[in-house]
């Protein structure tokens, strides 16, 4: 046999077949689930995630997301026998040891979706401390327990929906005649609060003016809603029955906007009055008086940056997971990654965080199963 001649290029031989340095001992070989197995086609939630660790791309992020998670909501400091009174402040657990505030944000599409039940499932069981929802996420959840939301399609027809009194979000549809039970829920609702208020200001001065007494901020607002509600199926009842208190600075931004702007038409000269100032220094507070702080964001806008802002008060999030499809090319506080707020000090430096590029609504309820509801 004739001896083998060098039949490659010289330049692209250097270019393709480079040499490589030693792989890194710490470096992990990539493997998926392998469905083979019978452990594999048996596993339960927690054990899925962890086979994910290696698998790359957003799977492996995923798997980091739940590790994050599972250490803000398991960190316990020092317990009050071993720190004075006066420094009580923050989340203790039922031992009377110092645990992490956990802050949730979530967009009004994920209410309007089937992933109220789990975001329920968080509040009902007090698995976080204080919740960021835009003005959507608020009516949308009393909406759901006056009337149902159902599937539709991507692909329907905003003139033809229109004509029939049919609302789109993406592949869901809301009846009109659902935000009329939501007026009628809301009416009797605004003229107690409305009362209230006059009382109020009438208990302060005999000569208090009502722009001088603002009772309502928009959490105690929410809160209400969920007290009146009286339903267990609702973010908001379970809310107000574990005094989880929910910030909403869009308050307005919505069919509670529309409520608010016709009561003032019914009820003039007098009008409800919303303090927002009031609430920001209420999430500032919590953000302060933590110990250590997660943070747990659905999405972006102004859910996330407000409760980004609200750490910036303490120096920055222990921990940090963001879960959206936003990218940061055009410099959205919606695309930016937690870097980013390091930058700001809204995250520690040294914080463990991460960025999940997915829907919320695919990936949530695994993060969930394998996390909060695994124990």
């Amino acid at each position: 046999m004739s001896e083998s001649k060098d039949y490659k290029p010289a330049l692209a031989n250097d270019a393709v077949m480079k040499a490589s340095v030693p792989v890194p001992e710490n470096f992990e070989e990539v493997h998926g689930v392998d469905y083979s197995k019978p452990e594999s086609r048996n596993s339960r939630a927690i054990d899925l995630v962890k086979s994910m660790k290696t698998m790359g791309f957003q799977a492996s992020n995923l798997y980091t997301a739940c590790e994050i998670i599972n250490e803000m909501r398991r960190w316990r400091g020092k317990n009050k026998s071993e720190i004075p009174k006066v420094e009580w402040k923050g989340e203790f657990d039922e031992n009377g040891n110092q645990k992490a505030t956990i802050f949730l944000g979530y967009t009004s599409n994920l209410i309007s979706s089937g992933l109220r039940d789990t975001l329920r499932f968080l509040v009902q069981h007090k698995m976080v401390s204080a919740v960021v929802s835009s003005a959507g996420g608020i009516e949308e959840d009393i909406i759901k327990c006056l009337a149902p939301t159902y599937m539709g399609d991507f692909a329907l027809r905003g003139k033809e929906l229109r004509k029939k009194g049919l609302n789109r979000i993406g592949n869901m549809i809301i009846p009109n005649e659902n935000y009329c039970k939501f007026e009628d829920f809301m009416n009797p609702v605004l003229d107690k609060m409305l009362a209230e208020q006059e009382a109020s200001a009438k208990k302060l001065s005999a000569n208090c003016m009502d722009d001088d007494a603002p009772v309502w901020t928009p959490s105690r607002f929410i809160d209400r809603l969920g007290k009146e509600i009286n339903d267990e199926t609702s973010v908001l009842y379970w809310a107000h029955k574990n005094q989880i208190p929910i910030f909403c600075p869009s308050l307005t931004d919505g069919s509670i906007g529309d409520m608010l702007f016709f009561h003032t038409f019914r009820a003039s000269p007098k009008r409800l009055r919303v303090d927002i100032v009031g609430d920001i220094r209420r999430l500032n507070s919590i953000s302060l008086d933590a110990t250590r702080a997660g943070m747990i964001l659905l999405g972006g806008g102004m859910i996330k940056h407000h409760i980004c802002n609200s750490c910036l008060m303490r120096n920055g999030a222990d921990w940090s997971v963001y879960i959206n499809t936003g990218q940061e090319f055009d410099g959205s506080d919606a695309g930016a990654r937690p870097d980013e707020a390091v930058s700001w000090g809204k995250i520690k430096p040294d914080a463990h965080m991460t960025k999940l590029y997915a829907d919320v609504t695919t990936v949530f309820p695994l993060i969930v199963a394998a996390t909060f509801a695994s124990e």
